[in-house]
């Protein structure tokens, strides 16, 4: 199954990211930590370069994500001229707070009223976003929820008499790689009406066989030996007494069960790529 999704929103959200960003100091994109690479847009990047703008990239959901393979990512992406990389979790107050300090070692030139800091926040749907503006701005200002494209507009936000940012739509881009779509539909920054969870839930099972074969047992327990990823749902439908009529294991469902201990942190810190 080829999965694409586009909805006709992010097109208008495209124009809009490359009108703002030329009247912005530094673009802050927020990356799953999980999935660094296939959550990082490549449109951000063209506008940023085009607009010749620093970029403060920030790995969301750290908390959820293989601590050795986040200090990878943050090597590779601080390797990047113009780029500052940092790991935090959206809920945590104290890590968010640092945002404003490192977007202004970006442009330190950007301290007063006449000149203050403009900056601009860019993710593909579902990354966190929204509650890390919430957090980094103590009220609620955007809507959180648990399925992708809830933001629908810009809106302009002040931090200080010296300095506010824009939120934006989460924003996927056209064409998708079918190797980053499966992992964007495993940590669900996809419609599920796009993919196919089955699909997805085999293709990250056998992922967690090869590299965190013991975060699966833990969680599941052991597996029969030779077990492929259709094994590993069957074996959690099993578990999970996810039977279909004839008392025949519903995959279906177990799918279902593995994407959400995945996207839940119940399965433990797992990491989804590394840096090439």
């Amino acid at each position: 199954m080829t999965i694409e999704w586009f909805p006709g929103h992010m097109n208008v959200a495209r124009k809009e990211a490359a009108t703002t960003m030329r009247q912005t100091d530094v673009v802050i994109e927020v990356l799953d930590a999980r999935v660094p690479q296939a959550s990082c847009n490549p449109m951000v990047e063209t506008l940023r370069l085009e607009n010749r703008r620093p970029a403060l990239k920030l790995l969301n959901k750290q908390d959820a994500a293989d601590p050795a393979l986040t200090r990878l990512w943050l090597a590779h992406y601080n390797a990047m001229p113009g780029v500052k990389a940092v790991a935090l979790s959206a809920t945590q107050t104290g890590e968010v707070r640092r945002i404003p300090q490192e977007c202004l070692a970006l442009a330190p030139d950007r301290t007063t009223k006449a000149k203050p800091l403009r900056l601009m926040i860019l993710g593909i749907p579902n990354v966190g976003k929204s509650t890390l503006m919430n957090t980094l701005l103590k009220r609620h200002v955007a809507n959180v929820g648990d399925e992708p494209a809830i933001t629908k507009m810009q809106m302009r936000h002040e931090l200080s008499p010296t300095s506010w940012i824009v939120d934006t739509p989460g924003m996927l881009w056209p064409k998708l790689g079918q190797d980053v779509a499966i992992k964007l539909a495993i940590s669900h920054s996809i419609g599920r009406t796009a993919y196919d969870e089955q699909d997805a839930a085999m293709h990250l099972a056998g992922y967690l066989l090869k590299e965190y074969p013991q975060l699966l047992t833990a969680r599941y327990g052991r597996f029969p030996e030779g077990c492929d990823a259709q094994g590993v749902l069957l074996a959690i439908a099993a578990l999970r007494s996810l039977l279909a009529r004839g008392a025949v294991p519903d995959l279906n469902k177990a799918s279902v069960a593995l994407l959400n201990d995945f996207r839940s942190g119940a399965l433990g810190r797992i990491t989804l790529e590394r840096p090439a």
